[in-house]
């Protein structure tokens, strides 16, 4: 697809001014992009590889699409295919994690969890097949809603990290969805018809971070330009001060 002007400014310049204001992508490395099948990791590897291709950082750098079989029922052969358009195949890491998390351990509140399982799976594949950089799908919105979780529920003013060198894995992890709302990636995602995998977990919709987006968008009702603020605080407060390594359950 050819971008437009406006395609340009709405999410091309965004995702170039999170990987330059953090230096997120370097020449030589080889990024692992966690596919769970929905709209942000769909969405982000289809721009990064136009980035990669069309030379936008003056380089290309080179780009292995991960997805994990969650044990849960799954037609991916939609994300298969989208993937394999794009010139990749999509490396399928099986795992048993929805055993370990609902029938072994049987958890009340499952995310913490699932996301710790998720994340060292992830990463250790992404280590296995020689990638130095793994890239998530995390939003502008996810950002905040992490903001305000850490707040209400831990009493820490901060968010997450852009970027983040995790020592025991020697992986960076790094999210350059970091200055795009969600909305647009949906607006993006039904304009362009690309493929959204139906998540079956049981407790989708139902957590904590759900209340806080359902909060975030009463918050924008009344300040429509929250957003835009955010992005303003994030880029005047000392890093050290504003992100924070908690992990917050998307």
């Amino acid at each position: 697809m050819s971008f437009k002007k406006k395609d340009n400014q709405t999410y091309y310049n965004p995702i170039r001014r999170a990987l330059l204001n953090h230096q997120m992508i370097q020449p030589g490395d080889k990024v692992a992009i966690g596919m769970s099948g929905g709209k942000d990791s769909t969405s982000l590897l289809y721009f990064l590889d136009m980035i990669s291709k069309q030379k936008r950082l003056g380089f290309e750098f080179d780009i292995v699409p991960i997805t994990l079989s969650m044990g849960f029922e799954m037609d991916i052969h939609p994300l298969e295919e989208f993937v394999s358009g794009l010139g990749y195949e999509l490396d399928v890491v099986p795992t048993n994690i929805a055993q370990v998390v609902f029938d072994i351990r049987e958890e009340r509140s499952p995310c913490s969890l699932c996301a710790k399982l998720r994340r060292g799976i992830l990463y250790k594949r992404a280590k296995e097949i020689g990638c130095n950089k793994v890239a998530l799908g995390h939003h502008l919105d996810d950002a905040i809603e992490t903001y305000f979780m850490n707040f209400l529920f831990h009493g820490q003013m901060a968010s997450f990290d852009p970027i983040s060198y995790l020592s025991k894995t020697d992986i960076t992890l790094i999210r350059p969805l970091l200055y795009v709302e969600e909305k647009q990636i949906i607006q993006f995602v039904q304009r362009e018809e690309l493929p959204v995998i139906f998540n079956p977990c049981p407790v989708d919709k139902k957590t904590k971070r759900e209340e806080i987006k359902h909060l975030v968008s009463g918050l924008a009702e009344t300040y429509p330009d929250i957003r835009e603020k955010f992005i303003m605080g994030m880029e005047q407060v000392e890093a050290e001060n504003f992100w924070t390594k908690t992990k917050v359950s998307k």
